[in-house]
């Protein structure tokens, strides 16, 4: 229950509560006096609703399951308040000082908090269903389990915020900041989120559906588990819409629809580029640099991949990627150790010219013979070099133009007509009823 001195005052207006509060001080605890100073203003339980009170400070104050539905708070401080299970529907709370609040439970439905400073605000399962927070700062807020149905966060920042299993369906999320957020188990169905910011956030075992991810920015995203992932529109409303399964395919098919400078990078890529293969140590990787340096000069784009690192599950999935981005590609198959694996992995699934080079002396591991044997379209035969500096003195002519050439080559190849064969061809002339064919 609330205070009655305390409630008296308030209801005597601002000037008076304010200066009360002033004579009073501010809980707090102090060093000096080894105890707690000040008075803390109970409200518990009050029933202030449609009560004006902007211009009041509230901070500190315990408002634990007080009415203060349809009242006047706009630009209030409400710092550090309790208003644990308080009512708080249709509420005016613009521009309000809440940090650090507790509203932990409280009814939130239709609550106006445009601009409203929710820093490390406590919302745990708070109903904010249909609540305007335009620009409201909810930086490390508690909203674990909260209703944000059908509410306007446009360009909030929830940056740090805790919003698991919070349910945000039919939610405007446009440009809202949800950098490292945690939204494991979150409910976003038919969120608009364009423009908005996701680096590093969880969405562990969320449920994203039906939303407007045009923009976004999904960078270093945490999707494991994700429940579901249907309907991503990846365009904005005044264009045809396009969707996808996946957040992070969507923001790469983004860019491959809206940005030229993209669409350029992976024609150049196709046209230009380079894979090198081959082992990084010491000695290897002098040959690997110089070849790369000269396929500069040359105006080619070199992509090295390193055998020497540890085997990932996805990577022969990324050599494959890798190649079938390239123009031609080079292998060292000197001393190899994983080679094998990766040139097997290649070979057969692209028709890609194959450059193999190999360090005097040394000789190819033994399933090479069979790989060329099998796929000697599109394998040159294995160079050997006596030196880095000797193979680049005759890379364009002994590298560089015969994989051209080959590519070429391959290039006709692919574009000839289908043959066929017919049957009658093969009929005896005696066979046909005619006498002729």
């Amino acid at each position: 229950m609330a205070n009655s001195e305390h409630l008296s005052i308030l209801k005597q207006g601002k000037d008076v509560w304010n200066n009360w509060r002033r004579k009073k001080g501010l809980p707090r605890w102090t060093g000096r006096h080894k105890g707690r100073i000040g008075v803390t203003p109970d409200l518990s339980g009050s029933n202030l609703y449609r009560t004006d009170l902007r211009g009041f400070d509230l901070s500190d104050t315990y408002l634990v399951e007080a009415n203060l539905s349809m009242s006047y708070l706009s630009g209030v401080n409400l710092h550090a308040a309790n208003l644990n299970n308080a009512n708080l529907g249709g509420i005016d709370l613009e521009r309000a000082n809440l940090a650090g609040v507790n509203l932990r439970g409280s009814n939130l439905v239709g609550a106006i908090l445009e601009k409203a400073d929710l820093k490390n605000a406590n919302l745990r399962g708070a109903n904010i269903d249909n609540g305007r927070l335009y620009e409201a700062n909810l930086f490390g807020a508690i909203l674990t389990e909260t209703t944000l149905t059908n509410a306007e966060l446009n360009e909030a920042d929830l940056t740090g915020a805790q919003l698991q299993k919070a349910d945000l369906r039919n939610s405007n999320l446009y440009r809202v900041n949800l950098t490292a957020a945690d939204l494991s188990s979150a409910i976003l169905i038919g969120v608009n989120l364009q423009g908005a910011t996701l680096v590093n956030t969880d969405l562990t075992d969320v449920t994203l559906s039906n939303c407007n991810v045009y923009g976004v920015s999904a960078w270093g995203i945490k999707l494991s588990g994700i429940r579901e992932q249907t309907n991503l529109c990846v365009t904005p409303d005044d264009e045809p819409a396009v969707y996808v399964d996946n957040l992070e395919v969507a923001q790469f098919v983004y860019l491959l629809l809206h940005n030229e400078k993209i669409r350029s990078v992976i024609d150049t890529i196709g046209e230009k580029g380079v894979l090198l293969l081959g082992r990084f140590t010491p000695e290897r990787k002098v040959v690997l640099d110089a070849i790369r340096n000269k396929l500069r000069e040359l105006g080619f784009v070199p992509m090295m991949f390193d055998f020497e690192k540890p085997t990932q599950r996805d990577f022969t999935e990324t050599i494959k990627t890798l190649a079938g981005m390239s123009r031609f590609i080079i292998a060292d198959i000197t001393n190899p150790k994983s080679a094998p694996l990766e040139l097997q992995a290649t070979m057969p699934d692209y028709m890609i010219p194959f450059v193999p080079i190999i360090q005097e002396g040394e000789e190819p591991f033994s399933m090479f013979k069979d790989l060329k044997q099998k796929y000697g379209a599109w394998v040159l035969d294995v160079l050997e070099y006596d030196s880095a500096q000797s193979l680049i003195d005759v890379m364009e002519n002994a590298v560089v133009q015969p994989a051209l050439d080959k590519a070429y080559e391959l290039i006709d190849r692919k574009a000839e007509d289908l043959k066929k064969r017919h049957v009658r061809d093969y009929k005896k002339r005696s066979d046909h009823p005619t006498g002729d064919i």
